[in-house]
């Protein structure tokens, strides 16, 4: 076993894997979990269906990322990423730029272009909004 830290891609806390997960105390919060940078459900997989495949949004990973996960602590990975804040003026504006890029439906279609459009859409909203504030 290496006796290398691990430490939470975000925050930088040093992460463990002793148990305790998802505890309400500081062993809890700070135990490893590990994150798909695009999820495997995307692609038709999933760790709770183990050997079922579904069909996925994409055939091939938009950024060349299938199967790439990265460490995070607990609270980084299951309050931070997985629960972002989308407020009713974020929605309204998100929906007309999915409405401008033609992404949006009257009614579901046998593909998964448009969904697949409008992840790509958030994704492109998130990368900008980060790097407007870096350069800030």
């Amino acid at each position: 076993m290496s006796n290398k830290l691990e430490k939470c891609g975000i925050c930088g806390c040093i992460v463990h894997r002793r148990g305790h997960y998802a505890e309400p105390t500081i062993e809890g919060r700070s135990h490893a979990t590990r994150h798909h940078y695009v999820a495997e459900r995307f692609f038709g997989r999933s760790k709770n269906r183990k050997n079922t495949q579904r069909e996925g949004v994409f055939k091939k990973c938009p950024w060349n990322q299938e199967k790439q996960s990265t460490v995070f602590c607990y609270e980084c990975h299951e309050e931070l990423i997985h629960n972002p804040v989308f407020l009713p003026e974020d929605i309204k504006l998100f929906a007309e730029l999915v409405e401008s890029r033609n992404l949006n439906e009257h009614g579901k279609r046998k593909g998964k272009e448009k969904i697949a459009g409008r992840i790509q859409l958030l994704h492109e909203i998130i990368a900008t909004g980060l790097k407007s504030l870096k350069k800030e």
